[in-house]
């Protein structure tokens, strides 16, 4: 395998030598250098050509998301963040960084260990990532459609997305181009917990929809988009004539929890036909099995096109089972869904 060369931006003298010496015991990934901040960091990557870069969100003199800003537009880069729970890792992956690890505690050998795990699995993921700048979402053409027709049936339709690696920003894409009268949409987004529930307030206050972080016994409704919690399967249930979800721990179902083959599996099993199924981008096959599943019961199913995506991986295996009906870049979804409900 070729080994995957990984330049370290961070600030902390300890962090640093963590990340190095537990990144350079992988046989796949190279450590080519460090940088101890963001223009440290812009001087070594021409010298250094690193595949991966692993960044700190927080650092004196420029943080992560300037030199984001900065660098991407000259030398687009697959970035990872490494950060802390804060809200600016969102505005980090919007400026083009391909995904984010959680910060441990450095006291907790064990949290230390899961950490270095999950980074070196998204290190490995991001070297096979196409990358976006924040330049290239501007530059994007969101196409839209008319507005939604209000109907009767608009209480019986759930839409479900589920999307991993890439997923916060393609998801954002599609919601913030659908209106308030939206039928109730449950979205399945692989992300820690903590983040999750930080995720929908961002996207509460973009898009003209409701958007929470779901929680046992949440009501499904039309203008309402419910986030899975970051440890927690979410699941559609049915009461008489109303939707609702149960978000339970549970074992990783497709190596993941929450997972968007349980969400999927629920929606094609309670609202069968009246539902809409979206794969996003992400690695892994996490969902196909599920959306082939709600195509089978009726259900109306798009995935995220190859040439949109971060990481062609669920959406390409749900197309190859052939669970895929309608397939398009992640800006022209909202109008493809539109379009399907007006007929309804």
């Amino acid at each position: 395998m070729k080994k995957v060369k990984v330049l370290v931006v961070d600030d902390s003298i300890l962090f640093r030598k963590v990340l190095i010496d537990r990144l350079s015991q992988y046989d796949h990934i190279e450590v080519v250098g460090y940088a101890t901040d963001a223009f440290d960091a812009q001087d070594k990557i021409p010298k250094l050509d690193p595949h991966v870069v692993t960044l700190d969100v927080e650092m004196p003199k420029l943080n992560g998301i300037e030199f984001l800003k900065k660098m991407m537009p000259k030398r687009p880069l697959p970035v990872v963040l490494v950060s802390s729970l804060n809200i600016s890792v969102f505005e980090a992956l919007s400026a083009g960084a391909v995904d984010f690890v959680r910060k441990p505690s450095m006291q907790a050998q064990n949290a230390v260990d899961l950490f270095i795990s999950e980074l070196v699995r998204k290190i490995s993921i991001a070297s096979v990532a196409r990358v976006k700048t924040s330049n290239t979402v501007k530059a994007q053409t969101i196409i839209t459609s008319d507005a939604l027709k209000s109907t009767a049936k608009s209480n019986s339709i759930v839409i479900a997305i589920g999307a991993s690696t890439g997923g916060t920003e393609a998801t954002l894409t599609v919601l913030k181009n659908l209106p308030a009268n939206t039928p109730g949409i449950l979205v399945t987004q692989h992300m820690p917990p903590g983040f999750t529930k930080m995720y929908a307030e961002r996207l509460n206050k973009l898009c003209a929809m409701e958007v929470k972080e779901a929680q046992n016994g949440d009501k499904v409704i039309p203008g309402r988009v419910l986030i899975a919690p970051g440890d927690a399967h979410m699941r559609l249930t049915r009461t008489g004539n109303e939707y609702f979800v149960r978000c339970a721990p549970g074992e990783k179902v497709s190596g993941h929890c929450p997972s968007v083959d349980v969400l999927f599996d629920s929606v094609a099993s309670v609202a069968r036909g009246n539902s809409v199924g979206i794969i996003m981008t992400g690695m892994g096959k996490d969902g196909a099995a599920g959306l082939l599943n709600m195509k089978k019961q009726g259900a109306y199913t798009i995935g995220q096109s190859k040439e949109s995506c971060v990481v062609y991986g669920m959406p390409m295996v749900a197309k190859n089972i052939g669970a895929v009906a309608t397939e398009a870049p992640c800006e022209e979804i909202a109008s493809i869904l539109k379009q399907h409900l007006n007929k309804l």
